[in-house]
């Protein structure tokens, strides 16, 4: 089995090469989509109201790849199913590795000098796919109860140590939402 390049080789490159994909093959600049190797993107209890919402947020702009994106997902989700239970908390991956790489392989080795070359503007073979996130955009998203909100902080801090870029954790409260009461037909009338 063939290992994976190390995230510094795609990491930093934001420009924007040709990667659309299409289900028109005249508009396709790429032959074929990898899969996504992010199973779920929402885990935990969705449907209940929970008092905070803690999220990770980027420091950088970064592109991740799939394989770092559920990797960190992993790591807290586990630490968060096993103490609070399945209908404990509720758990987001806020991003989507839409971004197609793809890599121009070159010959190494003895007598590669004079084949390696390569090409002026090559597309290449793609590898992989990687979300491109931007400074200040919110990675994943985990809700809880006010008593939980530690475990939540640590749960998002081990998921910053699989990400290739430095992350914070901004918690918010969240406010229950008002119910309006109706206006009397008489009144709304006047």
């Amino acid at each position: 089995m063939v290992k994976l390049r190390k995230g510094i080789s795609y990491s930093k490159k934001l420009e924007r090469p040709y990667t659309r994909y299409s289900k028109y093959k005249a508009l396709n600049y790429v032959r074929s989509r990898p899969v996504c190797k992010i199973p779920r993107f929402d885990t935990g209890d969705p449907k209940r109201t929970y008092e905070y919402t803690c999220s990770l947020i980027a420091k950088s702009d970064v592109q991740i790849r799939d394989s770092s994106i559920e990797s960190a997902r992993q790591t807290s989700n586990r630490l968060l199913e096993k103490t609070l239970g399945k209908s404990g908390y509720s758990f987001k991956v806020r991003i989507y590795p839409h971004h197609i790489l793809r890599e121009n392989p070159l010959a190494s080795g003895a007598g590669a000098d004079r084949l390696s070359t390569g090409m002026a503007h090559s597309f290449g073979k793609n590898i992989g796919i990687a979300a491109r996130v931007y400074k200040g955009s919110p990675l994943f998203t985990v809700q809880v109860d006010k008593p939980n909100l530690p475990l939540a902080r640590q749960a998002l801090k081990r998921a910053s140590y699989k990400l290739p870029c430095g992350c914070s954790i901004v918690v918010a409260e969240n406010k229950p939402a008002q119910k309006v009461a109706p206006v009397p037909v008489a009144e709304a009338a006047q």
